[in-house]
């Protein structure tokens, strides 16, 4: 029998779990899913071409990719807490400096900026910050983590769009920096960093004796050591051919649509649509990982959903085959930002999870900034998305490939940090 421990009605986990949540369906809804509502207004006050626009976004993604080691290495050493806090106040005042641009040169230096900081509020220190209060149901936290990034599709794009049209993109960006650091600045001061801060144990519940008994669990390898074993390429390589694919449809989908005869409008519902159920399909799909061994297995059957859906897209595209396509993507698309949090922390651990992360996160940047523009160099080629679908399926299927080779490799020996007093099944202050 496991004792919860008193400590309030709620465990606080609960609480840190519920405020990153809301923090992350903000940063989601005004950087992932919001690019797109700033290009029109960009291109009619400066005359800029939509080539012109979009490199910014490009530029900017690939920047972010390249601190994701350094701000990793940085969670890992100092905590989330900080971090949050810092990164909150610069990405406000990084969007204010976006609202100035004028010329094109600051488009690209102001955004490049803004991007590099927003690696310090993103995925790597609230997932970092949710795990460490969370063990057996792991999966599930990153689960709601990762619907919430659903849930900014949802929610902020709708609000940026109203914004933008009656106010312009100036004030929008002005309004979302201010939003931006109104959240993190008081989720950095106020979250404590780990159950022990609260003398209590990850998921609220008290270890059996026998567990507490036990000598400490190890929590990790550094990332020295994962570098040289064969399953992080593996892993990393798998996740990048994934995320191309994903990434580089999720850009041209609209396009998409419109090709095969769909209007805007109706396609835009069927984005909104899709983005309302990926919020379920991540939820499960997460609830399911804690239940499994090997998370590989679930990335496989993942990519073969994702798989058959661009082969239902080449076989028909009419409403039948968008409408079969749909329930395959939400499928097969709802865990992908739960996958890599739980795989990296499965195979390498949680005490130096950030910096491997950063590593990981290096190669699946450059994926997804290279994947729209050879869709869209292959649209402009041959006048359809044929090809874009075919190069979509083959991507996916060598991801699977590569998920199945990790499958097959053996997870390497963790080891114990000696400063991991935070991460024991007996936290400081708590009687053994």
């Amino acid at each position: 029998m496991r004792a919860i421990l008193p400590q309030g009605d709620i465990f606080y986990g609960w609480w840190i779990l519920a405020a990153s949540a809301v923090a992350l369906t903000l940063i989601s809804g005004v950087t992932f899913w919001s690019p797109t509502l700033y290009v029109g207004p960009l291109e009619e006050e400066f005359g800029w071409s939509r080539a012109e626009v979009t490199a910014g976004f490009s530029i900017a993604f690939l920047m972010m990719g390249l601190t994701g080691p350094l701000v990793g290495r940085w969670v890992d050493v100092s905590g989330a807490r900080w971090i949050l806090a810092a990164g909150g106040l610069l990405v406000g005042a990084s969007f204010l400096l976006v609202a100035t641009t004028s010329s094109l040169w600051q488009w690209y230096l102001y955004l490049s900026i803004n991007t590099a900081f927003r690696q310090l509020i993103l995925f790597i220190p609230l997932q970092t910050l949710v795990s460490r209060w969370f063990l057996r149901r792991r999966g599930f936290a990153l689960g709601v983590l990762a619907a919430a990034s659903a849930v900014g599709g949802l929610i902020i794009v709708p609000v940026l769009r109203l914004i933008i049209d009656n106010v312009g993109w100036e004030t929008s960006f002005v309004i979302t920096g201010v939003a931006v650091a109104a959240v993190f600045v008081p989720l950095g001061l106020l979250v404590r960093e780990s159950p022990a801060d609260m003398q209590t144990y990850p998921d609220g519940v008290r270890p059996t004796d026998a567990e507490l008994a036990a000598p400490l669990p190890a929590q990790g390898v550094a990332l020295a050591t994962a570098l040289r074993t064969p399953i992080f390429w593996a892993l990393t390589l798998a996740l990048g051919l994934f995320f191309f694919s994903f990434f580089g449809f999720m850009v041209h989908q609209v396009p998409f649509y419109e090709s095969v005869g769909v209007s805007r409008g109706v396609a835009a519902v069927l984005v909104a649509i899709m983005a309302g159920f990926t919020i379920f399909s991540r939820l499960g799909i997460g609830a399911f990982a804690d239940r499994i061994d090997r998370v590989e297995r679930l990335a496989m059957t993942l990519c073969a959903f994702l798989m058959a859906g661009m082969a239902t897209l080449l076989l028909n595209s009419a409403a039948a085959g968008i409408a079969v396509f749909l329930v395959l993507f939400i499928l097969g698309s709802g865990a992908g930002p739960v996958l890599q949090p739980l795989l990296l922390m499965r195979t390498f651990g949680v005490s130096h999870y950030g910096a491997i992360y950063g590593a990981s996160i290096v190669v699946q940047t450059a994926s997804m900034t290279f994947s729209p523009v050879i869709a869209g160099a292959m649209f402009d080629a041959s006048g359809n998305y044929e090809w874009v679908l075919v190069m979509f399926l083959c991507t996916f299927a060598a991801s699977l490939s590569l998920f199945y080779l990790a499958s097959r490799l053996p997870h390497p020996a963790w080891e114990t940090p000696a400063d991991a007093r935070e991460l024991e099944l007996a936290p400081a202050g708590v009687s053994r």
